[in-house]
Parts: C-alpha cells; sequence; structure tokens
C-alpha cells in the first residue's frame, strides 16, 4: 500500500460508512496494527449490532484507517481504530477521532470513551494529543493476555474537579500523562 509522502496539512481524507467490500482492506490495516488482531467474524459480528457503526477514511483512493464504535445514550464507545502504518502521523486518525467528537454536540451525548492497551504507547500519546483522558486502570482487561488496559475518556464538558485525575502523583498513568 503506498500513500506518498504527505504534509499533515494537506492531507484531505474522505470520511464514510465501512461497507462489506472494505474488508480485506481494514483486516490488512488491522492485522499491520495489532498483535491480537480482530478476525474477519469479529468484525462482521460487531457491525451486525444496531448500534455498532463502522467507518474508514480513504486517501488517494485507498482505506486508509478505520474505526469501529458503540452509540450509547450518552456516550459513545470506540471499540477499534487503526491507520495503515503507511499512512500514520499526517492526521489521518486526528480527522476520524474529529468526525466522532463532531457526533457528541449533535446528537447530545456527553463523552466517548475507549480502552487503550497498557503497552500501546502510541495510542496513548494519540489520544491524548486529541484532548483525550487517562481516568482509571482496568486490571488484566483482556482476554487474549493478562495485559491492562487504560479506560480513556473525552468530554466536552470537562469541570475542574474532572480535569484532576483521581490518582496519585506515582501511579502508571502519571507517567506518560499529566495529573
Amino acid at each position: 500500500m503506498s500513500f506518498g509522502q504527505a504534509r499533515q496539512q494537506d492531507v484531505k481524507v474522505q470520511i464514510r460508512w465501512l461497507i462489506r467490500r472494505d474488508m480485506l482492506e481494514v483486516l490488512e490495516i488491522e492485522r499491520a496494527n495489532f498483535e491480537f488482531a480482530w478476525s474477519e467474524e469479529e468484525f462482521l459480528c460487531c457491525l451486525r449490532q444496531r448500534n455498532c457503526i463502522g467507518m474508514v477514511a480513504e486517501y488517494n483512493r485507498q482505506v486508509a484507517g478505520f474505526m469501529i464504535y458503540e452509540l450509547h445514550k450518552s456516550r459513545i464507545q470506540i471499540l477499534n481504530f487503526a491507520v495503515s502504518p503507511a499512512a500514520q502521523r499526517i492526521g489521518i486518525g486526528a480527522q476520524m477521532v474529529q468526525r466522532v467528537i463532531d457526533k457528541l454536540s449533535q446528537q447530545r451525548r456527553k463523552e466517548i470513551v475507549l480502552e487503550v492497551r497498557e503497552t500501546n504507547l502510541p495510542a496513548q500519546l494519540f489520544f491524548k494529543s486529541q484532548g483525550f483522558r487517562a481516568q482509571n486502570v482496568l486490571r488484566n482487561h483482556f482476554q487474549d493476555t493478562t495485559e491492562d488496559a487504560y479506560l480513556m475518556q473525552y468530554r466536552l464538558d470537562w469541570s475542574a474537579e474532572e480535569a484532576v485525575l483521581p490518582f496519585s502523583s506515582t501511579n502508571r498513568i502519571s507517567e506518560y500523562f499529566d495529573v
């Protein structure tokens, strides 16, 4: 997959619903990004749920990234998100996240949440750069390993009390996030 040389400010992507014919490219991106990748059946099972939405970002007429999220009454939960390694760090992921953030005000949902593996520092730093905050450590969260996860949250209306994380300055979250 070749995306060419692009500067972040020049990147124009088309974000649209994920459709069946996108699955080969989505699975390729998934496998390139994750040691414990979702299978096609896991994607399809999730997308069959009526509150589950899939979207892709196209760049240079190729699927360059995807996001799977669930709509709940007062929040959106990101279940899976990845950008092709060849297209990372040029703004594609930020545009996809912004599209979901825009849904908060339109649909009166107040927050976006997601879980990030403790070892996935690039994802933690990316979501922090998008305005997300680590809120909690989920111990032994994943079925495929005993790895912990960080629960990360984005809110439209952070209050002063919520801006301070309820953890001491010596915990694992504080190593990576401003506490």
